[in-house]
Formats: structure tokens, sequence, C-alpha cells
């Protein structure tokens, strides 16, 4: 029975509202961790990797062993004669992969920072078909301790969550590393509403939603309910610069604002017209992480 319910997962979303509850959660959860397969993926995806992927030709290209397995890392070296500003760590987003901000990379790049930016587990050319979230976190922090050091965090959307999961360090990472400065491109606040989101995609009842949401909490050692990037910055007690874009339709403006004023160590600066993706590759956007970075 489970082989079939994954062989549907990989072709089409499935509602669930059908099944029992119990068995509506468990198969929830297994969808959720396939982010290859997931909506939010877009069906012109392979043709915007292998453009994307052009901006990865001035990087090294390592694999790096992980307890999440292998994944593919790209590291990107100063140019020679410029300022040495430290080492940088850069985070994609869920169903996203390094090349999609390799032009983050090689800005940075250019302007004295070593970069280093990676598949995460399920994504790219990293391995594995599944992949929840906490892996990602810990193969981010294989990838920090393997390709070291680095000062700088710089994520878009879901991977705000990974590096600050990581920064915190706590259960269930088997510890962690402190970040000076963090810059969240378009991240999500509230766990809770992306959960609840798929949710409503796949037409779980609140019985099936929990029964789903359990197994989450159970890999991440909190509840849905705390599990918000605000409550992880002010954790790290680092300082971060939050970048969103007001046109955003898939992490609405509103996930900045909430991490903005909860935390004063977090300054928020809001774009027009750029949406959830485009925002990677705008010169303004660009520009303010690195002087933010730079003046740190």
């Amino acid at each position: 029975m489970t082989m079939f319910f994954d062989r549907r997962l990989r072709t089409r979303p499935v509602r669930l509202d059908g099944f029992p509850p119990a068995l509506a959660g468990d198969i929830a959860y297994r969808r959720f961790c396939q982010p290859k397969f997931s909506s939010r993926r877009r069906p012109d995806h392979a043709v915007l990797v292998e453009r994307a992927r052009f901006h990865l030709r001035n990087a090294r290209w390592v694999r790096v062993p992980t307890t999440q397995g292998c994944v593919q890392a790209y590291v990107f070296e100063p140019d020679a004669g410029v300022p040495d500003r430290g080492g940088v760590l850069i985070a994609h987003g869920w169903t996203s992969e390094a090349s999609f901000m390799a032009v983050f990379a090689e800005q940075l790049r250019r302007a004295g920072f070593r970069v280093v930016a990676f598949d995460q587990p399920g994504h790219g050319k990293s391995g594995r078909e599944r992949a929840s979230l906490i892996d990602c976190s810990r193969a981010l922090l294989d990838v920090v301790r393997t390709l070291g050091p680095l000062r700088f965090a710089v994520a878009h959307s879901m991977g705000g969550l990974a590096v600050l999961l990581v920064g915190e360090g706590a259960p269930p990472l088997p510890g962690g590393h402190s970040f000076e400065r963090y810059v969240l491109v378009s991240s999500p606040n509230r766990f809770s509403t992306v959960t609840g989101e798929f949710a409503e995609e796949l037409g779980l009842g609140r019985v099936a939603r929990r029964a789903y949401e359990r197994h989450l909490e159970r890999i991440a050692h909190r509840s849905i309910a705390s599990f918000t990037a605000a409550n992880l910055l002010s954790a790290v007690n680092r300082p971060a610069l939050v970048i969103h874009a007001r046109d955003d339709l898939e992490v609405t403006f509103d996930n900045a604002e909430e991490i903005a004023a909860a935390c004063p160590q977090a300054e928020l600066r809001a774009f027009d017209g750029l949406g959830h993706r485009n925002i990677l590759f705008a010169p303004p956007v660009i520009r303010a992480a690195l002087s933010y970075l730079t003046d740190g």
C-alpha cells in the first residue's frame, strides 16, 4: 500500500480528504518531505536550472559527505587583490538549488567574500529523494564544519529557517554554528503557516492535519506553534537584515514584519515588484546585503 501511494504522490497532487485521518497524516508527511514533487516548483524548473547553472562556472565544485549523504557544494573564492572579508554560507529555499543564488554568490565573491553554497539534501545535484527541513539543517551544519570558517549566512525562503536552526544549535541538531550576521531574504516566519497551506492543498481535516504535524514536531523537537523564525533569531541573538518584497505571493510580506517586530536586532528592508524569486537577481537587493555584511 505504501508503494502505491508513493507512486501516486510522484505523479500529481493527491487530495486526502477521503482517507482515514491517521493515514492521511502519514501520507501528507511523506509528501511534504519530497521537495522535487512540490506544487511550488515551477513547470519550467528544468529550463531555469539549466540557465542558472551557468553562473556556477567560477565556483569550485566539491562533494561533501554529511550525515544526510553526500551533498554538492560550490566554493567561490574572492578575487585577488581585494580585502578579505571572511566567509559566507548561502542557503537556498525549498524546491530550489544553489544555482539560483549564484548571482548573489558571484557579487559577494567580487567584493572579497569567500562564499560557500550547496544543494541541500533532496535538491539539485545532492542525493536523496526525500528530505525534511531538519535534514537540510544537519547537512548545512556539516558543510559549515567541512568548508568553513564562515562568518555570515545569506538565506532565501525556507533556507532562512535552516540557517537559524544551525545558529541556535539546539536538539535535534548535534551542535550549531554561531554566524555573526544573517541576511534573510523572503523568509517565512511561522512554520505553522507553511504546514497549514500544505494541509489545505491536500484537503486535510483538523485531525489529519494534527497527525501530519505531529510527525514534523517529533523530528524538530519543538511544537509547530513555537517554530518561528522570530523565536529562532531571538535565541541566536545576532543581527539580521530581513529583506522582503511587498508583492511576494508565496511568502507574504507580513512574515518579514513579524520577524522585525519581534527581534530588535533585525533590520527590515522592503522592496517592490520583485516577488519571491526575482528578488534573488535584483541589483538593489544584492547591494543592500553587501553593504550590510561589509559594514558588519
